[in-house]
């Protein structure tokens, strides 16, 4: 059972930002000042729902976050190259100290990613592009 301890802040942090990037990344590819609010709402319920029911320790220690990790004045530009960057240190860190984890981390991000995609309806065009760069990004 991997649990946070087993990594470094820094490695946390990627593995973090990884997961609500992904949603934050959907959220803006298809700006509509409404649809943000239904889709930060997919955001919270997701990880809600996985602290309490992920079958991964890992997960659900991933989905106590509260916060982005970006802040208002973030770009699109700068949410995407962020986000994809962690992702991808997030998965070479999985892929070295818990190999074990990196399907559920995998399948965690990508559906947090559908269901803030899902939540608003419209745009899919932009969001299924971002979510292609997403699934590159974890190497699915």
């Amino acid at each position: 059972m991997t649990t946070k301890t087993e990594f470094t802040q820094e490695e946390w942090e990627a593995l973090q930002k990884g997961v609500t990037g992904a949603g934050f990344f959907m959220a803006v590819s298809d700006r509509s000042f409404f649809d943000s609010f239904k889709e930060a709402g997919a955001l919270a319920r997701h990880l809600s729902e996985a602290r309490k029911s992920a079958s991964s320790e890992l997960v659900r220690e991933l989905a106590e976050t509260r916060g982005t990790g970006f802040g208002l004045t973030s770009s699109p530009d700068e949410i995407e190259s962020e986000t994809l960057g962690a992702l991808r240190k997030a998965m070479q860190v999985l892929e070295t100290k818990a190999p074990e984890e990196v399907d559920a981390y995998r399948s965690f991000v990508l559906e947090v990613a559908e269901s803030v995609g899902n939540a608003a309806g419209g745009g899919e065009a932009p969001e299924s592009e971002s979510l292609e760069k997403i699934r590159s990004a974890l190497g699915a």
